[in-house]
């Protein structure tokens, strides 16, 4: 196979997943791990994409870069109701627990099934579009905790934001992420966002992070958790080998959807 035939699989590759890793282009075209590194380079060099440890991803994908909540909502819609779906069956059919729901169009999945359980279930949340889907629900004590919203993801961010999570203690917490990475963990564009994000985590006595197979392998630029802070990950579509290393040296369980 010709350089220019393995650039235009790869760049198809990237619009059809987000991202793509060295070792399993590699494997899928019969080269060396450094042929693929010199392709990932010169489609670097056209804006093509952006290389990152082990692999690349599409170059939109910068570390400060945050789609707006409506543009998430047409995104990976399907992977995002199956990995809600999956994350759900953490809590078991007898759940009588209380459960903190994050911002992002992934755990408003998880709050519309949440609102369609036969039991009632204590839930907290800083997320309107969370807030809106569990506020009409009869399974559902719902409490919302309020700040500054910030438009591009319509979730309370701020001091005191922050320190009305500080004073929880959920049994789940359901957390989203734009980036899951080997090396930086878990991360997101905003660092307000990241802070909040940050205090679900330590709050919560079990941390179960949806994400779909875009995030694996970005890094955003506040990081607001190590693998080894979470419990669980749910996603779609298995990780990359080393960020597979990665998840189960910190002890970290991988539910694919």
């Amino acid at each position: 196979m010709y350089a220019t035939e393995r650039h235009e699989l790869i760049e198809r590759l990237l619009a059809d997943t987000g991202r793509v890793s060295v070792v399993e282009l590699a494997r899928r075209f019969g080269v060396t791990t450094e042929t693929i590194r010199r392709d990932l380079a010169q489609l670097e060099s056209t804006g093509a994409l952006r290389r990152v440890h082990g692999g690349a991803v599409v170059s939109e994908r910068g570390s400060i870069v945050e789609p707006t909540l409506l543009e998430r909502l047409g995104r990976s819609g399907e992977a995002k109701a199956a990995i809600a779906a999956r994350a759900v069956t953490a809590l078991g059919e007898g759940f009588q627990g209380s459960i903190f729901l994050d911002a992002g169009t992934t755990t408003a999945a998880v709050a519309e099934l949440l609102s369609r359980r036969p039991t009632r279930v204590e839930t907290v949340t800083h997320a309107l579009a969370v807030a809106q889907a569990l506020s009409s629900s009869d399974a559902v004590d719902l409490t919302v905790i309020g700040g500054r919203v910030r438009g591009v993801t319509g979730a309370a961010v701020g001091a005191a934001t922050v320190q009305a999570i500080s004073g929880l203690r959920p049994d789940v917490a359901f957390v989203g992420t734009n980036g899951v990475s080997a090396e930086f963990g878990l991360s997101t564009p905003d660092p307000e966002e990241a802070a909040v994000k940050r205090q679900i985590v330590r709050s919560a006595r079990r941390a179960i992070v949806v994400a779909d197979g875009e995030k694996l392998g970005a890094e955003r630029l506040v990081g607001f958790a190590r693998l080894s802070d979470i419990d669980v990950l749910v996603t779609d579509v298995p990780p990359d080998p080393t960020l597979t290393v990665a998840l189960e040296d910190a002890d970290v369980d991988v539910w694919i959807a």
